[in-house]
Order: C-alpha cells, then structure tokens, then sequence
C-alpha cells in the first residue's frame, strides 16, 4: 500500500479485528517480557506470539511489560509488531503492568489505543486544592486619582 503508513495499516488491522468476539472456550495466555528489548530480539519475540497462537485457543495475549522501566523505541516498535502478529490471527495483545513511562511513549506515539493496558495504573493524587476565605479588608479599592480603577 503506498503512501500508507505502517502505523496507519496496524490501525486498520486494529479497526477490523476490535469488534471479533472471543471464541467460546478461549482463554488468555501469559507472556513475560523480561529484560529490555533489543532489535535482534523482535523476530523472536514475534514468533512466539505466533507459536503460542497456534498451539493454544487464547483469545488474549497477556504481555507482562513490568520490566521495561525505561521504554525506548525499539520496545514500542516490537510491541506493534507483536500485536501486528497478533491481529492477523484475530487476536489482541494486552500489556500488563505498564509503566507511566511506557504509557506515555505509547501515547506519545499515538499507540495507545492500538496496544491496550490490562488496567489503568492509579494516577497519583498529588494534593488536594484548598479553599479559602477573602481576607477582611484586601479587596481593592479604586484611589480616586487613578484612571483606571
């Protein structure tokens, strides 16, 4: 497809296959994505979403990504790759404990919704705005001399 981005075909793949629904006795399978990833590691990763698709009847691939603390590229484009391997089997992959970091590469890099989280991280409460009461006596009065007040 020319002038078709590789993003915009996993979005397409994404659109077709998001409304399949699971087949009766499908499960989830788990699959451990345990060090950082490197480019040489993508073919096999793919591949084994591939075998585990076909020797099992998953629905959903489980993807622990706890351990890409510190996601790069590389790790966002096995990912869509995994999840391309995936949906042309019609089925999903999910990510499992993604980091804020991770989350927000995939969003950055406007994947977000092409690779789902299994569930949301909490967002941190970082305070609680306070309300106050008007000081007696701060308001603003104009000066009669000041053209503006």
């Amino acid at each position: 497809m020319k002038g078709v981005s590789a993003i915009d075909r996993l979005r397409r793949v994404a659109d077709d296959t998001s409304a399949l629904p699971p087949s009766p006795g499908w499960s989830e399978i788990s699959l451990d994505i345990g060090r950082p990833i490197v480019p040489a590691d993508i073919p096999a990763l793919c591949e084994r979403v591939r075998v585990s698709l076909e020797d099992r009847d998953a629905g959903v691939i489980v993807c622990d990504v706890g351990a890409l603390a510190h996601p790069d590229a590389v790790a966002i484009d096995a990912l869509a790759r995994m999840q391309l391997t995936a949906l042309r089997r019609g089925r999903r992959i999910r990510l499992d404990r993604a980091s804020y970091e991770l989350q927000e590469l995939l969003a950055m890099m406007g994947l977000y919704g092409i690779l789902p989280l299994c569930r949301e991280l909490p967002l941190e409460s970082i305070g609680q705005a306070e309300e106050r009461e008007q000081a007696s006596g701060v308001e603003k009065e104009a000066d009669s001399g000041d053209p503006t007040g």
